[in-house]
């Protein structure tokens, strides 16, 4: 009787450390993983223009990236809100973010153009001085206090796309000065377009997929996007004859990705730091891939549209400057932060744009060494001696 109550015994405390060792495993497993995130965001650009690429490229760069743990809806322009709302949307959180350009918010504050690089570089920074006033200069917070200080919206952003230099425009009819477009109906947004404004211009602001049915109906006589294949793409060569290239306007647009700050600090330091990896891995792929593509759409749309490309009036070009620079002594004057950033620039650019002159030798002298200017065909064998 004693042997079995011991053998009870026994058996009940086996039991008991074993429930125990259970119940200590199961608590010292790791919590499950949470399932993937997506983040529903919106550009504003029309869904067949290779700014969307960049955005899509980025989203595909996020997911690969997280192994599939954060997506990115990448919806094109109207989707969710008009091309010009996703700034205001974001903030609200009606969506989670937005690819879009600062300059499309000047009528908020104008220091907002100094974040896409409008105009005239600024100082005739190019693209990657520009990213080095962002990235070594400041730059990037002075950008996050513009959104979260200045404009009060709970808004982060990064730099991604490089959509410069961008074309002159498009006319239905020749300009050789800027007596010549005075008066004229011109698509142009942002400041750029208070510039034009000052040089004679009469200007109209919509988003890019308006520009072709706008000329068709003689709405504007002219129109500003982009250029190469951006503009070929939009469909600009079917309603314009002539082209003129460069501009001084945006020659290193920068344009955005931006996040709801509360869906930024929702995201885990590790996709965190992989977003931001994922925009400068976006900024580069986008801009080498899209340079051939520019190429390309010069070359089409010379041979199957018949468009006439012509250089920019050097009298327009620097009468543009110099609007920019009295409308931009304006702003300062009366606004602080506009030239808190302006000076910050202009102080960057004091030292990377001579040395850069310095040690660079000008893009025009060996490529007109091997591709001499008027004979778009040449081999690279040089100039004949």
């Amino acid at each position: 009787m004693m042997r079995t109550a011991l053998k009870n015994a026994f058996t009940l405390a086996a039991l008991a450390v074993a429930m125990s060792i259970v119940v200590s495993a199961g608590a010292q497993q790791p919590a499950a993983a949470p399932g993937p995130k997506t983040l529903k965001m919106q550009s504003s650009w029309p869904a067949s223009l290779t700014l969307q690429d960049n955005f899509k490229f980025f989203a595909e760069r996020v997911d690969k990236l997280t192994g599939g743990q954060l997506k990115i809806d990448a919806l094109a322009a109207g989707q969710v809100v008009p091309a010009f709302e996703v700034l205001d949307a974001t903030h609200k959180k009606v969506i989670d973010g937005a690819h879009s350009v600062s300059y499309y918010w000047v009528g908020k504050n104008k220091a907002a153009t100094l974040f896409a690089s409008t105009p005239a570089g600024p100082f005739g920074m190019d693209h990657m001085d520009f990213m080095g006033w962002l990235y070594e200069g400041g730059g990037l917070d002075m950008w996050w206090d513009f959104y979260q200080k200045e404009l009060k919206l709970n808004v982060i952003a990064f730099p991604i796309l490089p959509s410069g230099p961008q074309a002159f425009g498009w006319f239905k009819r020749p300009i050789k000065s800027l007596a010549d477009f005075k008066g004229m109906k011109c698509r142009q947004t942002g400041i750029v377009a208070e510039i034009f404004q000052r040089m004679g211009m009469q200007t109209v602001n919509m988003p890019g997929g308006e520009i072709v049915p706008s000329a068709q109906r003689g709405v504007i006589d002219c129109a500003e996007w982009v250029g190469g294949i951006e503009d070929l793409r939009l469909g600009l060569p079917g309603v314009f004859k002539y082209h003129y290239v460069p501009g001084m306007h945006e020659p290193t647009v920068v344009a955005q990705t931006m996040f709801n700050t509360e869906v930024w600090a929702g995201l885990t330091p590790a996709q965190q730091e992989i977003i931001r990896s994922a925009v400068t891995d976006t900024y580069i792929r986008w801009w080498v891939r899209w340079q051939k593509q520019n190429a390309d759409a010069i070359a089409e749309m010379r041979t199957k549209h018949g468009t006439v490309i012509l250089n920019t009036p050097r009298d327009v070009l620097v009468a543009f400057l110099k609007a920019w620079d009295e409308m931009a002594k304006e702003e300062s004057a009366k606004n602080p932060f506009f030239k808190k950033v302006l000076d910050s620039q202009r102080e960057y650019a004091s030292k990377v744009v001579p040395a850069k002159r310095f040690m660079n030798p000008p893009y025009s002298f060996a490529a007109n060494y091997y591709w001499p200017e008027g004979k778009p065909g040449a081999k690279g064998e040089g100039k004949k001696k």
